[in-house]
């Protein structure tokens, strides 16, 4: 379903900006029947969390250094690609595979807190954008935490309120998945038709940043995987690291970097949901 909902985006991305508007309450709807199954008490900062914040900024901060002599435009795609955080959805993916949603959760939160706090840092440095710090903070926090916080409050409340209907959501897991392919068809077509969207002359640097933002999604996949299971959860590992907030490294490609270095994190869109789509049919299929 998830491929077939990536070819639909492809086709149907002329018509997609009709119904983007949607794609934040998909999110908060799939955020809130997988919130409605994790203990906060289970919520806590673990060695898993802390390595894969060390490659999430340190790798980020490596590569760009390696590939600035190359060419700085497929330096900052890769960059941006490495240190965007993890995606709000991946908490949804990681309980399809059955890892712990509540230490997916955890990462998220710090990687999305950290990347508040240290991208107008980072940025100023190796960015062409001019904005304030204080004002490059707050604009992240506003477009990040309301996503995730919001349906976590949602799900203890109604825990305590209405257990019954929180009973229902919890389980409804499988509703997750229907969802999620809808919300792919609008973010696989707004990446294309932002793509489309660039001049013509700039196709060969899409290409390669297309190509580096395919070798950075399965790497960081690859090192996810291998820190979970040093650390006892090798999908929330994966997903954490590899599954990333591209509609934020997007925007945060265009506020501060060279505009064209964005295809990288919109081109991440598909690797990663190949990706998620691959790893979703072999459990399936490994589970009858």
């Amino acid at each position: 379903m998830l491929p077939i909902a990536m070819v639909v985006g492809v086709f149907c991305h002329g018509v997609i900006d009709k119904v983007a508007f949607l794609a934040p309450y998909l999110i908060f709807i799939m955020l809130l029947i997988t919130f409605s199954r994790i203990d906060l008490r289970g919520l806590r900062v673990t060695r898993l969390s802390w390595l894969l914040l060390a490659m999430q900024t340190i790798g980020a901060i490596a590569m760009w250094l390696a590939l600035y002599p190359v060419n700085p435009t497929l330096a900052q795609g890769a960059f941006i690609c490495i240190f965007c955080p993890t995606a709000t959805a991946a908490p949804v993916i990681t309980g399809m595979l059955g890892g712990s949603v509540q230490r997916l959760v955890t990462f998220s939160l710090i990687s999305n807190v950290v990347v508040a706090v240290t991208a107008p840092i980072l940025f100023t440095m190796i960015g062409e954008g001019d904005v304030s710090f204080v004002g490059s903070v707050i604009t992240i926090a506003a477009k990040v935490f309301p996503l995730i916080l919001a349906p976590l409050a949602v799900a203890v409340v109604m825990q305590r309120t209405v257990p019954a209907l929180h009973r229902v959501l919890s389980q409804s897991q499988s509703l997750t998945f229907y969802i999620w392919a809808v919300s792919l068809i609008i973010v696989v077509g707004r990446a294309v038709s932002f793509m489309l969207a660039e001049p013509p002359s700039y196709i060969p640097v899409m290409i390669g940043l297309a190509a580096v933002s395919l070798v950075v999604c399965c790497v960081q996949f690859l090192i996810g995987r291998i820190i979970g299971r040093r650390c006892g959860d090798r999908i929330a590992g994966a997903q954490g690291l590899g599954q990333k907030n591209t509609v934020l490294a997007i925007w945060m490609a265009l506020t501060w970097l060279t505009p064209v270095a964005s295809v990288a994190p919109a081109a991440y869109v598909a690797w990663q949901n190949i990706i998620n789509s691959l790893q979703i049919y072999f459990k399936m299929r490994r589970n009858g």
